[in-house]
């Protein structure tokens, strides 16, 4: 059967932009409109002839709006099956009109529980009751009806009807799978907000994440592999999804974690910082009173590695920073950052022989909220934590060798610290003058990781810092570190051989603070 002719529109929404102007279309293709309350008072306002849905019915609205749509005459007109004798019969019997178009969208309830100090009664109010059914309804009758639930479906649609005055089923189908989703994404909303009302903070029974697809990548980790970016379009935090690209060819899935990684680095520090990262570590770190300064720190910290390289800065990228990027023999494949100065961006696009391709990433204000939980996927299900973002308390710092750390070494102890929850456990970085100068990362030993750091750091290693993500399981580390003239050292504790790594450091004169929290990132 040909999908029928669309006649006649039920438009109820909450979201009221660029409706008056789709309902202004679709009176021009012939197409009658009932609506509601708010709705229909904005569409008048705006000159679109309206019917009254209460007229239609025969019945009020009423108890203050939460009953308007919920009635018979109306479900039935959505539900009916036009190939189906008996529910044609019935539309007869009762005087029920067809609905081939219900165009709706829902109570803004996320928005309203996101508000500071909002009431229980607010937030029930703003559960939607009509609208997902109504929105249901029509989906599941797709057959027969167009559901339209966003402002962006209104092109797609109104291209059809003013071409053919039908939509096709292909459009129909799509529509529908967009309907459920929606209101699964809205259902799962309103009940995260009961388990926090009655739990807290506690694991919710059940996690439903709504991710969207924005893009389908060139390949994933390795050519062999398909890969696409789904974007959680709720975050609400500076990300690599959401941010806008002003140069260069697609990201590789590589790419968009590096950067990702690069972003959680450099916001970590309220001086600018630039984080230079490689193979999802970063090879490179500088924190400076002026962002060119930590480009330059973090660029020397591993001039190699840095060829090829992802960076993260935590400014706006100014001309200083582009010029030394644009200098010869360096090679980077993308850059993050919350902007980019105009005369920065015409220097990376000119510039450097990778100017065309370089993808720059403008990401926004990074002072937004940081996620408080994490979600992993693994084989048959996901790990769900509180991300490890939150500052320690130095209070909570025990000096415990007979030699003390000075002013200047702590600055750099403190930036060790924050280096080593970013990279791989086993983690261990060296640092100096807010500067990462090595990192062992990802060794199944945490001497090992020493081993690299030093080589990374080479003669520079004296007089840094050395930061390791967990306790010393030996004094093998301290003992290694101290031929290349360590000044302090940096580590949670908790070892049963801490009291030989204390002894250790106290016969080579190296002071060691002990955090109590240990920054294990696998």
């Amino acid at each position: 059967m040909e999908s029928p002719k669309i006649t006649r529109a039920l438009i109820s929404v909450s979201d009221k932009i660029g409706v008056a102007s789709f309902a202004k279309a679709l009176t021009g293709a012939g197409i009658e409109i009932y609506s509601t309350g708010g709705t229909k008072t904005h569409l008048e306002k705006e000159g679109v002839p309206v019917k009254d849905v209460s007229g239609y019915t025969n019945f009020p609205e009423m108890m203050g709006g939460r009953l308007k749509t919920l009635h018979p005459k109306i479900h039935g007109g959505i539900l009916c099956r036009r190939d189906n004798l008996g529910d044609m019969n019935a539309l007869v019997e009762n005087g029920i009109l067809t609905f081939e178009l219900v165009v709706v969208n829902l109570y803004p309830f996320e928005a309203t529980v996101a508000r500071e100090n909002v009431t229980e009664e607010e937030a029930i109010e703003n559960i939607d009751i009509g609208g997902p059914s109504m929105i249901r309804a029509a989906a599941k009758n797709h057959q027969f009806v167009t559901i339209v639930t966003s402002q962006e479906q209104y092109p797609a649609v109104l291209q059809q009807i003013q071409k053919t005055g039908r939509t096709t089923l292909q459009l129909r189908q799509s529509l529908a799978r967009d309907a459920f989703t929606m209101t699964g994404h809205y259902d799962n909303a309103i009940s995260r907000y009961f388990n926090e009302l009655l739990h807290g903070e506690d694991f919710p029974e059940t996690i439903t994440v709504k991710l969207r697809r924005t893009s389908v990548l060139r390949y994933g980790e390795n050519p062999h592999q398909q890969a696409a970016v789904y974007a959680d379009q709720h975050s609400t935090t500076a990300n690599v999804i959401a941010a806008r690209q002003l140069n260069g060819k697609e990201f590789s899935y590589n790419n968009l974690l590096d950067l990702d990684s690069a972003l959680s680095i450099v916001r970590a520090f309220s001086k600018p910082a630039v984080a230079v990262m490689k193979h999802n570590n970063p090879c490179g770190c500088g924190v400076a009173e002026e962002i060119a300064d930590a480009l330059k720190k973090g660029l020397d910290g591993d001039p190699l590695s840095a060829f090829g390289s992802v960076l993260g800065f935590n400014r706006p990228v100014d001309k200083a920073s582009a010029e030394l990027l644009a200098a010869p023999g360096l090679f980077i494949e993308a850059i993050v950052a919350p902007s980019f100065d105009v005369e920065a961006v015409k220097i990376l696009t000119t510039k450097p022989k990778w100017a065309a391709n370089v993808r720059l990433l403008q990401v926004g204000d990074l002072d937004r909220k940081l996620p408080k939980w994490t979600l992993r996927p693994i084989e048959g299900g996901a790990l769900f934590q509180e991300a490890d973002t939150a500052k320690d308390d130095e209070e909570q710092w025990t000096v415990v060798t007979e030699k003390k750390p000075d002013a200047s070494l702590m600055d750099d102890l403190r930036f060790a610290w924050e280096m080593v929850r970013h990279v791989k456990s086993n983690a261990i970085v060296l640092t100096k003058d807010e500067m990462l100068l090595g990192a062992g990362a990802g060794q199944m030993s945490r001497i090992d990781s020493v081993e690299i750091a030093l080589k990374k750091a080479g003669s520079r290693a004296k007089g840094s810092v050395m930061g390791s993500d967990a306790f010393f399981p030996f004094p093998d580390s301290i003992e290694r570190v101290a031929e290349f003239g360590i000044a302090a050292v940096i580590q949670p504790g908790g070892s049963k051989k801490d009291g030989d790594v204390i002894d250790c450091c106290n016969k080579f004169g190296i002071p060691m603070l002990l955090t109590g929290k240990r920054h294990f990132k696998h």
